[in-house]
């Protein structure tokens, strides 16, 4: 039975919390290139090497870019440095990625066929460039036999004939598009399966909405197989306890603290603003901006003083200690 998923998320520098309110360290682009792809990629920024290229799984790797991009695009190490280096808020997104199940029925021609056609189409025509990687199931660790699988990251600016736009393009970011790219998704999966000469197919609605029509069509055997619970995901820490035979502890946790925190700090900030503009005029907090902008310019000053006079401090011990200077 095809099974089908496909799940996003934006990699960027922001630390993130995870349900048990443990912190997920910030995402690097070049690093999440080179192990997606398995190859052995450099942040030119730090210097540090990612070197992945030892890796199993990893069938099928490549760069695609749109028509009449800058052709150094297509250089995976080229661009996400040049993503890096583009980004310059500690908090900035860096790309888009998702990661699709890919038909266990199609052979491995048809999985790559499928996801070209599919990454061409929703994306790269958009104007994004797609990092796409295919990874195959490993038998040796333990993998499920049928787990084949894609990671597309894609570029979060626009491809010119110069290289990336100084801009971001927010209208990605909707909902609306994310629910088209979904069923677009599960469109493209049973195009490729029925060409295959495959029965199977993979809806992306939820159970309870295929559970709906199929009683509205009056097809109760197939209601009856779709009432059932959603399966829960297992993450890789379960099922390494599970290989080791070790049996996974439950224990109750905090749903997301320091994601409730940061919107509650959100909202009271917003609603100084708006009652101190309301009692104040938006006078005042132009003023009090100018102000704040003023001190930062000063701190930052300070800061370059004393760096140019250690500096000079420096240069000063390393003249006297010369050798020309003491002949």
């Amino acid at each position: 039975m095809a099974i089908y998923h496909f799940s996003g998320q934006v990699l960027g520098r922001t630390v993130k919390a995870n349900p048990d309110g443990k912190r997920r360290l910030p995402s690097n682009a070049v690093a999440a290139a080179a192990y997606r792809s398995g190859q052995r990629l450099v942040d030119r920024a730090s210097g540090q090497v990612h070197d992945y290229s030892q890796q199993r799984g990893v069938v099928h790797e490549e760069v695609m870019v749109p028509a009449g991009a800058a052709p150094w695009l297509e250089n995976r190490e080229l661009l996400w440095n040049t993503v890096e280096a583009m980004e310059k808020r500690r908090d900035a997104q860096l790309a888009r990625e998702f990661n699709m199940a890919l038909p266990h029925e199609l052979d491995a021609a048809q999985r790559l066929e499928l996801v070209r056609d599919f990454v061409g189409r929703q994306f790269v025509q958009m104007g994004m460039v797609a990092d796409i990687a295919l990874h195959d199931p490993i038998a040796a660790q333990g993998q499920n036999r049928f787990n084949f699988h894609a990671h597309v990251m894609l570029t979060l600016r626009k491809a010119t004939p110069d290289g990336l736009h100084p801009a971001k393009t927010r209208e990605w970011n909707s909902k609306e598009l994310l629910n088209v790219w979904r069923a677009e998704w599960a469109l493209a999966c049973n195009v490729a399966l029925e060409r295959g000469g495959k029965r199977v197919k993979v809806d992306h609605r939820t159970l309870q909405a295929q559970r709906d029509e199929a009683v509205a069509q009056r097809d109760m055997a197939r209601a009856s197989l779709l009432d059932r619970e959603p399966e829960i995901h297992v993450g890789p820490k379960s099922k390494q306890a599970v290989r080791g035979q070790r049996l996974p502890v439950s224990r109750n946790r905090e749903l997301g603290p320091y994601r409730v925190r940061r919107k509650l700090d959100y909202w009271e900030r917003r609603i100084a603003f708006w009652a101190e503009e309301k009692i104040r005029g938006p006078e005042f907090r132009y003023q009090r901006w100018q102000e704040a902008e003023g001190r930062k310019k000063a701190e930052h000053a300070r800061e370059w003083l004393s760096a140019c006079e250690a500096l000079s401090d420096e240069m000063a011990v390393l003249v006297a200690c010369s050798p020309l200077n003491k002949g």
